[in-house]
């Protein structure tokens, strides 16, 4: 059963940022072969970090609200994680919405 996940991209900063968008959608063809759903890809542009990471104070955000597989998501982070212009990635697995309860019936 697919589930919902946030995934959360830290880009080099060093990259153009009309890149950026191109080489996520090239990343998230993985969750689309494997029979998942991107909702929304949503690019922050450059933000300074909290701390320094390789060496930059800068990166380039992205946040994906994806539906997937969890096996499909995991070979994603992988795929991120292995390419050299990706500093940090996060996913986090966003809770169901819960389907509402039958209305009780006042007791006569």
């Amino acid at each position: 059963m697919a589930r919902h996940y946030e995934l959360m991209v830290i880009l080099d900063p060093d990259l153009e940022e009309r890149t950026v968008a191109p080489s996520l959608d090239q990343f998230l063809s993985v969750v689309r072969n494997g029979g998942g759903a991107v909702e929304k890809v949503d690019v922050w542009g450059r933000r300074r970090l909290s701390y320094e990471i390789r060496k930059s104070h800068e990166g380039i955000y992205a946040v994906i609200d994806l539906h997937a597989e969890p096996d499909v998501v995991a070979e994603l982070d992988r795929q991120l994680t292995l390419n050299e212009s990706v500093i940090r990635t996060k996913v986090i697995r966003l809770p169901e919405a819960k389907k509402p309860r039958a209305a009780r019936r006042p007791a006569a």
